[in-house]
């Protein structure tokens, strides 16, 4: 039996719940203070040389690989000391962060405050998310990511929004100094007072599906420890498990669109004359399309299941890319920038619901730790690829190109080998 107050769903863990929800828009926040500014004026305040593509995806490549790694080792750190406590971790490492970037003096700090900021977000972002779902339930999973998720990128929009406009009023730096040290203060003082750790609910998740209790069988991989180790959770994640393998390599694929985001997209509109507020706008409607919908598309696949909604989404997101590059104009980058945000919003939440689905809640927290460790090495890989390709040909543009045809052949693979992971549309035998 359960205690009284470790019973699971959203309404019935309501407070917690939107406690946790105010914390990933912190998270967000963080982020989305470094997505605007930062990379449009690389070359004026930052001394990056124009055209020096490497020089400029490298702060992107340091991020994706740390927050990879980072989010692959909370995961693991979540189910040895708790939820609540790697989330204190994380905010602490980002205290630096916007210091780092009032005071550099070149590029190489905006790398190293970039690294700090992916410890931040590989932590708090996968304890956000985590933590959701130990709360709720089964059938509430593809809502539980939408509204994580929605929180968070609506956090980045808001964030990208006030520092284009803090830039001209303010000072791009000091902006982003006094932006990004009130987040901090208000998430550590949050975490301390308001949040409460939700490894308890996944032990108690874990007792009824031994006991059989389970109201709804999930398609949990067979033969397989409950108990396993890092390394056996890793291999059965990567490339064991075909359904895993696949929403990973997706996961890391449709991360290659957040770097053309990041890193391009704020260059390549400043170049066609757009002013920071303008970039602000359209990216920040990337942000809030994708955000705001998900709140529709992750309660979709709670009814209509994952597999379709994240193929579907690979395949918009690609062509969303491709649009910017066949017209011009505000309108028509903002309309593109619509599509892009919707094909996140349908691909997005639902993989992580898919690996909630069939990881088992003893090694869950590392199953989405591992996914997560993939998926935001996508923002490494990526942004490499993308500062290759701009080299290799001379244009920004190429960069485009190669992601959108990678969303596309990504799609493919979800299909080829993904399966439909909700346990009530396509249950254990």
């Amino acid at each position: 039996m359960l205690a009284d107050d470790l019973r699971f769903g959203i309404h019935a863990n309501l407070n917690q719940f939107l406690h946790q929800l105010a914390q990933v828009f912190l998270v967000g926040l963080m982020l989305g203070s470094m997505r605007t500014v930062v990379p449009a004026l690389a070359e004026s305040e930052y001394g990056v040389p124009r055209g020096s593509f490497g020089l400029l995806v490298a702060f992107v490549i340091a991020f994706g690989f740390v927050k990879g790694a980072l989010n692959f080792v909370a995961g693991r750190w979540s189910e040895r000391v708790g939820r609540k406590t790697v989330l204190l971790w994380g905010w602490i490492v980002a205290l630096p962060v916007p210091v780092l970037v009032y005071a550099a003096p070149n590029w190489n700090w905006i790398v190293a405050a970039t690294v700090l900021l992916g410890v931040n977000q590989g932590l708090t972002w996968s304890m956000t998310q985590t933590a959701k779902l130990d709360l709720t339930h089964a059938g509430q999973r593809g809502l539980t990511i939408g509204l994580n998720e929605f929180a968070g990128y609506f956090g980045v929009a808001v964030a990208g929004i006030v520092t284009g406009y803090l830039a001209p009023l303010m000072g791009a730096r000091e902006g982003i100094l006094v932006f990004g040290l009130v987040t901090v203060a208000l998430a550590l003082l949050a975490t301390f007072v308001w949040v409460r750790d939700t490894l308890p609910w996944a032990h108690a998740e874990s007792a009824a599906h031994k006991a059989g209790t389970s109201v709804l069988p999930a398609r949990y991989p067979q033969g397989f420890t409950e108990q396993p180790t890092t390394g056996q959770v890793f291999a059965l994640m990567s490339w064991r498990d075909r359904r895993f393998a696949a929403f990973c390599q997706a996961g890391l694929v449709e991360k290659f669109v957040d770097a053309l985001v990041w890193v391009f997209l704020p260059v390549y509109f400043y170049q066609q004359g757009v002013s920071l507020a303008g970039i602000g706008w359209i990216v920040g409607i990337y942000g809030f399309v994708w955000g705001g919908s998900q709140l529709l598309t992750g309660r979709l696949s709670d009814r209509i299941g994952r597999h379709w909604p994240i193929i579907s989404g690979m395949w918009l997101c690609g062509a969303g890319v491709a649009m910017i590059l066949l017209g011009a104009g505000v309108i028509w980058w903002s309309l593109a920038a619509a599509v892009t945000g919707l094909g996140m919003a349908l691909l997005y939440p639902n993989l992580s619901a898919a690996v909630s689905d069939i990881a088992h809640p003893d090694w869950r927290g590392s199953a989405i730790g591992i996914y997560r460790f993939w998926r935001d090495l996508g923002y490494g890989v990526g942004a490499l690829l993308l500062g290759l390709a701009a080299d290799v040909s001379g244009i920004m543009e190429a960069g485009f190109w190669l992601v959108a045809g990678a969303m596309f052949l990504s799609g493919a693979l979800v299909w080829w080998w993904g399966e439909e992971t909700h346990p009530r549309l396509n249950p254990a035998d």
